[in-house]
């Protein structure tokens, strides 16, 4: 892969090589159409120039609230070639953060996406004194309603740049590319500075080791906003001329994956257990014998990935569980995908090893917005299931053990030409994760082992310790407990404590399924979560799921809840990350009642007020 310095020769490159090619997809009365490279590369023109009519220019900011859709990459390639940061948002998140955001980086633009975005940001001029402009990506209404700002429209921006374009900029490695916002699950979130040699030098990377070409074609509904869509997806496939076809929300990503025949499936790992969880479901409906062919391909999978010789019986299982049922499940999935790309979060084994088994190669990453983001990732050649993979080229790890004091496992430190230039105005917590040789501390807890894999076993400000002096690390325990058809959502607790508890959000429909079997009826979800039987019947679930823990990492007691967490309730940040203070803060005395004996469930209207 050619070195690129920055996003603008980054597009530059594919406009040249892949203009009548397709870029991106979108459905509309039921029918998909595209837009090619060289009539995208026209639009990022046009509103290169609509953005230059407003008086952006060079080191401006220019903030992005909207999920995917091509006019949020028409406007990000064209601040890119004008020297400007890209600050994107979630439509998810509340207007207190947009504000905050928009003051703390000093945006001059603001482009939202929808009227009811535009609605609640009217007061935002008031909030943030830099606010010259707001852009709304539709035909806003009625006259400017935002005091302190002008309001146009993206098709104005457009028709401004056609009659008075403004050339592009060269933009050097070290300008800043992007202020991408972490989510704030300790509080507000951090402004983290990335420059375009820091993306450049990623998107390269990545491309030196996944074979990833024009004719590849992902499905895309993981953010842009996030710097895992941002740079492993937007930039990845534009780079080599890949289509991208935009997902219409998230409940129809199936159905979309079967109409726009996909190679690559980009994802965190929630998506992946939905598959898993609903396909298991599936099969659980299927006669004997095709569960039982299922489960022995399966089997047969697993060993043939890992590289064991088959017997001539394992063989023809296999064959007879491709042709009769793995087939049809990758049907359901367009029945082109080669590549399932996991990151964001740890993906369960159990679960990369069922997706493997279905002919998908699984390559699972890491990495942080950080970190632009990729630290590490398996790839063709070197692929190690419940491993994150090797260091990519230019990239090093190291392993910090000061403050674990364990023989193996420590404080994941990443150096290389990735790492952010820093966080936006926040000088202290700078000293705190930049190192004086170059190093940033990512705050995850992982080891590399005598391979050169990286295992990443949780994050140091989730553990917590028990009054037994045991360390324990809750995030891998809950992803296994939600690989269950019965768990829907678990948070583990047990911070100087005997022992650990967790509050369970159960599948309530598989749930009253098994109360209906077992001839109980309740009047009320919250009368059945209280029922003895079902909060047993959970507990022995947590117990099945957790069976391989440690002694030590067992949960005792569970409470159960049918409040989920989400990113609309507080308790999932946009990128579906746990704000454990925020559960904490509603759940502490239902938590802190199974210490003391209580085993009473905690449905919603039993629930603390928070």
């Amino acid at each position: 892969m050619a070195k690129l310095e920055n996003l603008v020769q980054l597009l530059d490159r594919s406009l040249s090589l892949h203009g009548p090619r397709p870029l991106f997809g979108t459905k509309a009365d039921g029918r998909w159409s595209w837009i090619t490279y060289a009539e995208f590369g026209q639009l990022v023109a046009r509103f290169r120039g609509g953005l230059a009519s407003l008086g952006v220019q060079r080191g401006d900011r220019v903030a992005l609230i909207s999920n995917n859709r091509v006019e949020w990459a028409v406007a990000a390639y064209a601040c890119f070639s004008m020297g400007v940061a890209v600050v994107p948002m979630y439509e998810a998140q509340l207007p207190a953060e947009w504000a905050f955001i928009i003051n703390d980086c000093e945006a001059s633009v603001a482009i939202v996406a929808t009227p009811q975005i535009y609605e609640k940001c009217r007061d935002l001029p008031e909030k943030a004194p830099s606010l010259k402009h707001i852009v709304c990506l539709f035909e806003p209404e009625g006259p400017d309603g935002a005091p302190g700002a002008r309001t146009t429209s993206y098709g104005a921006l457009l028709a401004a740049g056609e009659k008075g374009p403004a050339p592009a900029i060269d933009p050097t490695a070290a300008d800043t590319a992007c202020l991408i916002y972490t989510s704030g699950t300790t509080g507000n979130p951090k402004g983290v500075i990335l420059s375009h040699g820091n993306i450049a030098s990623n998107v390269c990377a990545v491309l030196d080791l996944i074979p990833f070409g024009s004719a590849d074609r992902s499905l895309s509904f993981l953010p842009w906003t996030h710097s895992f869509g941002h740079t492993g997806e937007l930039h990845v496939m534009i780079t080599v001329g890949a289509s991208m076809a935009l997902s219409e929300s998230v409940d129809k990503i199936v159905a979309n994956l079967a109409e726009v025949h996909p190679t690559v499936l980009m994802s965190v790992p929630r998506i992946f257990c939905r598959i898993y969880e609903g396909v298991q479901k599936q099969m659980t409906e299927k006669p004997a014998l095709v569960q039982g062919l299922f489960r022995a391909g399966l089997r047969a999978a697993a060993r043939q990935n890992k590289g064991e010789a088959l017997g001539l019986v394992e063989r023809l299982t296999l064959a007879a569980a491709d042709r009769v049922i793995f087939s049809k499940i990758r049907d359901k999935f367009g029945g082109k995908l080669k590549y399932a790309i996991s990151g964001g979060a740890a993906l369960s084994y159990e679960v990369a090893e069922f997706v493997d088994a279905l002919g998908i190669t699984v390559y699972e990453g890491y990495g942080l917005t950080e970190t632009s983001p990729v630290v590490a990732v398996n790839y063709p050649g070197a692929r190690r299931l419940g491993t994150v993979g090797k260091p990519i080229p230019g990239v090093r790890v190291e392993i910090d053990r000061s403050e674990t004091h364990d023989s193996r496992q420590g404080e994941i430190v990443v150096y290389g030409p990735n790492v952010m230039v820093g966080y936006h105005k926040r000088d202290e917590e700078n000293k705190a994760v930049m190192m004086e040789d170059g190093g940033f501390r990512t705050g995850d807890l992982g080891y590399l082992d005598e391979d050169g894999y990286l295992h990443v076993t949780g994050r140091i400000k989730e553990q917590y310790k028990l009054e037994n002096g045991k360390y324990v690390a809750p995030s891998p325990i809950e992803d296994k407990l939600k690989l269950s058809p019965l768990i829907n959502n678990a948070m583990v607790y047990g911070d100087n404590r005997l022992f650990n508890v967790a509050l369970i959000v159960p599948e309530m429909t598989a749930l009253s399924e098994w109360a209906r079997g077992e001839g109980l009826t309740f009047d009320s979800p919250g009368a059945m979560l209280r029922h003895p039987r079902v909060i047993a019947r959970v507990q022995a679930e947590v117990d099945r799921c957790s069976s391989d823990a440690k002694g030590f990492e067992k949960i005792k007691k569970v409470a159960l809840t049918d409040e989920d967490f989400t990113a609309e309730n507080g308790m999932l940040t946009p990128t579906l990350k746990l704000k454990r203070r925020v559960v904490l803060a509603k759940y502490a005395p239902v938590l802190d009642a199974l210490y003391s004996g209580s085993t009473k469930a905690a449905p919603r209207e039993a629930a603390p007020p928070g």
